[in-house]
């Protein structure tokens, strides 16, 4: 017998959850705060003709097939490679860190093993453990390059001294000892030629699946379906009783010039005077495409405020004990799944997001079949 199911938000994991169970045969009602569907991947087409990511560039990147096979099912990929630049001073400098920039910065000539060397000679090999942000930089590339492409950028983007910040944000660094200046190296790449809005909306476009746009379904309500599934932010779901999780948020300057402005996608300010951490131009991230004018958007990055978008979880030591009571709330309810980045409040690329929410969908379905409960979270967000 077909269920009548509830999913609140119209992200990728509420669009791609609302798929899955729409074809097992059950009933879907999408309920999205926003006007839009697709989340902060949001795009749509400014005036100029540009496609504009609107709450900030998203690139596609993936080593899982079944996400890859998934995607294409509902769009048209066009094939895309992330390039990012870093201003320190006057210069800018290829990333990620590689042997281009690490010449570049040294006024060197090395080869690729010398540069290896070099930089090893540059880390601080007394800092065994390193449990800081910044004892993890100094570990890695020593103070210089860790001063120069990383101190300041990292104040600005967390608003906290990197001293204050653990070692795993900066855990995986990702540091090359060739020219290559791909920013990510996972075998699928890419950009839907129409934007991430069009990809949710075909994702969401079923006969089983309704979407509410603009609506706030109560959390009493949520009582009249035979299961919920909240990709809204955890916290909220229990009108903030233990708080509200902290978040970072951006502020956009958006701007049309003429012609090309700075000849790639996304440069880095990693100069702390520097009051924005970046500038995007967006045409870029649609290369097979021809644009007179070109969109360009300041990013500032601060604490997020009740009235905010957030974006990145902060899980530092005061959240992480904020969210375990939050977690130990969602375990006690009945009929409700907690996913996604803000359901989960962690920070996730859209690959694991589409990962994760097609997990949701098969252990939904499993537990259905089995006549049993879905569980309050399939992936463990204390992990």
């Amino acid at each position: 017998m077909p269920l009548r199911v509830a999913v609140v938000g119209a992200g990728f994991s509420g669009a791609v959850v609302a798929r899955e169970l729409a074809e097992a045969g059950h009933v879907i009602e999408v309920y999205e705060s926003r006007d839009h569907v697709a989340g902060n991947c949001h795009t749509v087409r400014h005036d100029i003709g540009v496609m504009v990511h609107v709450y900030g560039p998203h690139i596609f990147h993936t080593q899982h097939e079944r996400v890859w096979e998934y995607v294409q099912r509902f769009a048209t990929f066009k094939p895309y490679r992330h390039r990012v630049r870093a201003m320190v001073g006057e210069k800018a400098y290829q990333m990620p860190m590689n042997l281009g920039l690490i010449n570049a910065f040294f006024g060197k000539k090395f080869t690729p093993k010398e540069a290896e060397a070099f930089v090893a000679s540059q880390a601080d090999s007394t800092i065994t453990d390193p449990k800081s942000f910044e004892e993890q930089g100094l570990r890695l590339v020593g103070r210089r390059l860790y001063e120069a492409f990383f101190a300041g950028y990292t104040r600005k983007q967390w608003g906290v001294d990197p001293k204050e910040l653990p070692a795993s944000i900066l855990a995986r660094l990702p540091l090359r000892f060739t020219d290559d200046d791909s920013y990510f190296n996972h075998p699928h790449q890419g950009i839907p030629e129409h934007g991430y809005t069009a990809l949710v909306e075909a994702i969401l476009d079923h006969p089983r699946i309704t979407v509410h746009l603009s609506t706030r379904i109560p959390r009493a309500r949520l009582a009249e379906f035979d299961h919920a599934f909240w990709s809204g932010p955890i916290d909220a779901y229990f009108n903030f009783e233990h708080g509200r999780l902290a978040y970072r948020t951006l502020d956009f300057k958006p701007e049309v010039v003429e012609g090309d402005f700075q000849g790639c996608p996304v440069v880095n300010y990693c100069d702390a005077q520097v009051p924005y951490t970046r500038i995007t131009e967006h045409k870029h991230f649609a290369p097979w495409e021809s644009h007179d004018k070109s969109v360009i958007y300041r990013e500032y990055s601060r604490l997020c405020e009740e009235a905010d978008t957030p974006y990145y979880p902060v899980r530092l030591v005061q959240e992480k004990e904020q969210l375990l009571k939050y977690v130990q709330l969602a375990r006690k309810e009945k009929g409700v799944t907690f996913l996604g980045r803000l359901g989960t409040y962690r920070y996730l690329d859209m690959d694991v997001t589409i990962h994760e929410a097609l997990n949701v969908a098969d252990t939904a379905k499993s537990s259905i079949a089995q006549g049993k409960s879905i569980p309050a979270f399939v992936t463990d967000p204390l992990g």
